[in-house]
């Protein structure tokens, strides 16, 4: 460590979220253990803002915020929908740069690069190169989710072992490896096995118990792709029996119009929200929920005895909640419907059967990634300050 054993080592976490906050949140629940268990986190945000993220007790640096200017991810834009310039782009590398000499770090993650992020090149690159100029040296760390996404360009995973080998001391895989390992969708995961350490599911602690319950919750995460789902589910409650109390949550990025009309003829037994902070307890008290299957979602679902409906998002082939719901089924903690041509007839017939099962009980799943991640970077800290003690002979 930079200053001595008495001072709190330093973390310095970049996390770029383009589409959705999935990949902030899961860096926020990850920042949170780090704090409380007594680091010093310097969190480094690179897109819009997200109320409530990082959290408290994190020191934050925000870059001026890039998105995707496209579905395929390929460009950027600014926050003002312009696409992002050289100049603009070499200023905010500068700002990268500058906040990591300033934060002076004992360790540094990076979320989701090398194995995602590529369009970040321009400033992580220069970044890789100040961490390997910087003396002491930190610990470089990637933080990955567990299943990424399948059917990568030609040359990308030799691209990202590269990158592993030459500057990466551990990939933290933020998932169980009794549930999915990361060679599932990363074929080239043997040649930086010696590098991988599971943490477990980063899902949130168990929530308290609901103010208010409902029988049935569905939820479009963020809702930008979530019309469909919400609407089959409201047309399928009008075919149950309407003592069945169902809350519809469609999220806060569904547009106004797709809002307004589902909002029309709904029956007396539905009540439609786009958002409720307490969403996790309210799961708790639900005996099914119809959602997607993000990473998140799941997480939540998995500290609770709910029966889980999941649509695996697909658009744009992407392959990542499909994996997860598969695995999730042939556990047996999940049924699955197809995103196409869903129908109201088809949630009907799935509540019906998720409501004759019996709740599945504990989940053997481990689910404190967060914590555990927190003990591992302690574990590592302890281990390089016991080796730089070690007399030459």
């Amino acid at each position: 460590m930079a200053e001595g054993v008495m001072t709190a080592p330093r973390i310095f976490f970049y996390v770029q979220h383009l589409l959705g906050i999935g990949h902030i949140a899961r860096a926020s629940r990850i920042a949170n253990a780090l704090v409380k268990d007594g680091f010093d986190v310097t969190v480094v945000t690179g897109g819009l803002p997200v109320p409530g993220f990082p959290g408290e007790g994190v020191k934050t640096v925000a870059l001026p915020a890039v998105v995707a200017s496209n579905s395929g991810f390929s460009g950027l834009a600014d926050a003002d929908g312009r696409p992002a310039g050289e100049d603009f782009l070499h200023a905010r590398c500068q700002l990268l740069l500058d906040a990591f000499h300033a934060a002076r770090p004992d360790v540094v993650i990076t979320e989701a690069f090398p194995f995602g992020r590529r369009q970040m090149r321009f400033e992580l690159l220069p970044l890789l190169e100040a961490i390997e100029r910087a003396e002491p040296r930190p610990k470089l760390l990637s933080s990955v989710r567990d299943i990424l996404q399948e059917n990568r360009k030609a040359g990308r995973d030799a691209e990202t072992v590269t990158l592993v080998k030459d500057h990466f001391d551990a990939v933290l895989v933020h998932g169980d490896p009794g549930f999915v390992r990361l060679e599932d969708t990363f074929p080239l995961t043997s040649e930086i096995a010696d590098r991988l350490l599971y943490t477990g599911l980063v899902a949130p602690p168990p929530a308290p118990e609901p103010t208010e319950t409902f029988d049935i919750i569905a939820s479009a995460g963020g809702g930008a792709v979530g019309a469909e789902l919400i609407g089959a589910a409201k047309e399928a409650a009008a075919l149950l029996p309407a003592d069945l109390r169902w809350l519809l949550v469609a999220g806060p990025n569904l547009p106004e119009a797709d809002f307004a009309k589902l909002s029309g003829d709904a029956a007396p037994n539905v009540t439609l929200v786009r958002f409720r902070k307490d969403f996790p307890s309210l799961l708790r008290g639900a005996k099914v929920s119809i959602s997607q299957a993000g990473y998140n979602t799941v997480g939540d679902l998995l500290r609770t005895e709910c029966r889980a409906i999941l649509i695996p998002f697909v658009a744009g082939g992407e392959t990542e909640q499909t994996v997860r719901a598969e695995r999730l089924q042939a556990l047996g903690l999940a049924d699955i419907l197809p995103e196409n041509g869903l129908t109201s007839g088809h949630v009907k017939e799935a509540v019906e059967k998720a409501l004759t099962t019996p709740p599945r009980g504990s989940v053997l799943l481990d689910l404190d990634g967060a914590e555990k991640t927190a003990l591992i970077i302690r574990s590592m800290i302890a281990e390089s300050l016991a080796q730089s003690k070690i007399p030459v002979v």
